[in-house]
């Protein structure tokens, strides 16, 4: 029975315009019967719980899979999300896959790396996890999202703080061997065109920034410069529309060298990396 409710539900979802409607489905069912979704056929028709129409009528009604669930995947991480922070997405894993081997190639024992606009703490999180030795330092402007972040980071080695990603750890200033950052980065002219998860669950801190979304891009540029050592380098997360701007932003002219941008796993530009220059 289980799996013709599944069926029924992802027909509902596709007719709701939700861009996974089967792999939302089965998480949903999954969800509900406490099971995982390689086990959905082992649940009986008589164990089947009602309260599977309810969540999918929240997901009908485009509210986020991981807010209905209250938590998000990302690589080798389970996250606590919900209102008020940002729900990592999978194209962001690859831009944190780039960074790790970044840091690996180094050949440093145990490399400063620090995280602007941290949200949930997914990369931050996921670079103390999958760099054994490395000292990781994260921080997030709003309260909201800190709530998360911090359930997220309870138990952690990552060092946590609350302010303005543009004047953060002076502290660290010409020491941090990787800079790494998925800031805000959607035009405000594009709010329509923002899918209603994002646009109308996420906080708007996390994803507007200015006329042409690259506004604390700029600078964060000059953030990482402050903060990076030389030959440190630096990851910024952008949209898919911006491979051609984001790379123009770390000019040698300012003491940046192999600015480049990099392809996500649908082969669409979605991060810039440069190196500081050596003086």
């Amino acid at each position: 029975m289980l799996l013709a409710e599944v069926a029924q539900a992802t027909q509902r979802l596709a007719d709701a315009g939700v861009p996974s409607p089967r792999n939302d489905a089965e998480e949903l069912a999954a969800f509900v019967h406490g099971v995982k979704r390689g086990e959905l056929h082992s649940v009986k028709d008589s164990d089947f719980d009602a309260r599977y129409w309810e969540v999918i009528a929240r997901r009908e009604q485009r509210e986020p899979l991981q807010h209905i669930t209250g938590r998000a995947f990302f690589r080798y991480l389970e996250l606590q999300v919900g209102p008020g922070v940002f729900v990592p997405r999978p194209e962001t894993e690859s831009v944190v896959g780039w960074a790790i081997d970044a840091v690996r190639a180094m050949d440093v024992v145990e490399p400063l790396i620090v995280d602007l606009c941290t949200g949930s703490g997914a990369i931050a999180l996921a670079l103390a996890q999958e760099v054994p030795r490395s000292r990781v330092h994260a921080v997030e402007l709003s309260e909201d999202a800190l709530r998360w972040t911090r359930k997220n980071m309870e138990g952690s080695r990552v060092d946590l703080r609350q302010g303005n990603a543009l004047d953060a750890f002076r502290d660290l200033d010409g020491h941090v061997d990787l800079v790494i950052s998925n800031p805000p980065y959607i035009p405000l002219t594009e709010w329509e065109y923002v899918a209603p998860e994002a646009r109308d669950y996420d906080p708007e801190l996390a994803l507007f920034s200015g006329e042409d979304g690259l506004e604390l891009i700029r600078g964060l540029e000059r953030t990482a410069h402050r903060l990076l050592r030389p030959g440190g380098v630096v990851v910024i997360e952008h949209a898919d529309t911006q491979g051609g701007q984001v790379p123009w932003i770390f000019t040698e002219e300012r003491g940046w060298a192999d600015a480049a941008d990099h392809p996500d796993l649908n082969n669409r530009p979605r991060f810039a990396t440069a190196r500081r220059a050596m003086p």
